[in-house]
């Protein structure tokens, strides 16, 4: 079917060339004959042309005649000589024109079939180029959806392992003896169920923010609103891992344009994880300042720092600094700060992250519209 395809248009364009190589002929033949009488009176006749209605003489319709054949004898010698040159030429500009529309057709099918590395050669800048080009462009968001899913399932797989696995051996171990039934060992079972359902709503979550499959309720509010919900919500981490944490805040902010719940999500999700990479006796300081039309917000931690070769990936999903932190121990489910950044970038914000290097703390900025 797609040798019929190529064929077909193959087979139009040279059409569509033939047919203006005979409109050219058409007409170059009818003027020329049209003209002919004419011409030849005026630069041969001379004087000697008759009265108008009077008949030209023997001698000068024998030259007029044999003058028209010659004439029509190079004219049709040179028709197909340049007929013959225009069919090449168009031979050649046809496949000029298919041979990168062939070259796609082959990589969209190679790309249909699940090779996401295909690619397209481009050379010049015209209208195929172009298409090539942003062909191309189109294959290499395929390939990075396509890593990216395949990473997210082998994630998802590994962080789902982890709980599933324990409360296997929980029941196991109720169920063979080795373990007693009490309630320190349910717990644990229970504590191991949480963790899996934590994992999934952070999952759901993610997957909303990321398809932007929600809406933002926005209006101008002050910064201290969803601060003071997050500090509600985690004060008591912060007092039982013995991490002081700090808000510096100028009295005189001016409220910010953003979704409430959203920003305290941002909030709880950034201050949550420097909490969770500060050790017993760090500090967590929160700060902020106008920066023009947008209020830039700063999570500063004294905890274990990110290397520089870990800051380009920070905000990716399940990433983390310490591969050895399981959400068990503290690291989370490596997805809230993907969720942050999704949140604030909704909101029209940017989001980074700064450090030092190892051991030397970090700090987590972003900036959210100012309301009015």
């Amino acid at each position: 079917m797609m040798d019929a395809i190529r064929s077909h248009l193959s087979v139009k364009l040279l059409i569509s060339y033939l047919i203006v190589i005979f409109v050219v002929v058409f007409i170059m033949v009818s003027t020329t004959q049209m003209t002919l009488p004419g011409a030849f009176d005026r630069h041969v006749g001379g004087q000697q042309n008759p009265p108008p209605g009077q008949r030209r003489p023997d001698a000068m319709m024998a030259l007029y005649n044999n003058f028209r054949d010659s004439f029509n004898d190079a004219l049709a010698y040179s028709l197909i000589a340049s007929g013959l040159a225009a069919l090449a030429v168009s031979l050649v500009f046809s496949r000029s024109i298919i041979a990168p529309l062939q070259a796609m057709m082959k990589a969209s099918q190679r790309i249909a079939n699940g090779h996401y590395d295909e690619r397209v050669r481009v050379t010049g800048s015209d209208e195929l180029a172009q298409l090539g080009r942003r062909f191309n462009r189109m294959t290499e968001r395929l390939e990075q959806t396509e890593n990216m899913r395949r990473q997210l399932l082998g994630d998802v797989s590994h962080e789902l392992r982890t709980p599933l696995t324990a409360i296997g051996g929980y029941m196991e171990g109720l169920i063979d003896g080795v373990l007693p039934a009490t309630p320190e060992t349910y717990e644990q079972v229970r504590h191991e169920a949480l963790r899996l359902g934590r994992l999934v709503d952070d999952l759901q979550e993610l997957s909303r923010v990321e398809s932007r499959s929600f809406e933002l309720n926005r209006r101008s509010l002050a910064l201290d609103v969803p601060l003071a919900t997050t500090v509600k919500r985690l004060g008591r981490q912060f007092e039982e891992k013995g991490v002081k944490l700090t808000l510096n805040l100028p009295a005189d902010l001016p409220p910010v344009l953003a979704d409430e719940d959203r920003l305290t999500q941002i909030l709880t999700n950034l201050i949550g994880n420097a909490l969770s990479y500060t050790p017993a006796g760090g500090e967590v300081n929160v700060g902020a300042q106008r920066r023009g039309g947008e209020l830039r917000i700063a999570i500063k931690d004294s905890g274990i720092g990110i290397p520089p070769e870990h800051l380009p990936h920070i905000f990716d999903r399940f990433y983390r600094v310490d591969k050895s932190r399981s959400r068990a121990s503290g690291g989370g489910s490596g997805i809230g700060l993907t969720i942050a950044r999704h949140l604030v970038e909704a909101h029209g914000g940017r989001i980074q992250a700064e450090s030092e290097g190892a051991g030397q703390g970090s700090t987590f900025t972003f900036t959210i519209p100012v309301g009015k």
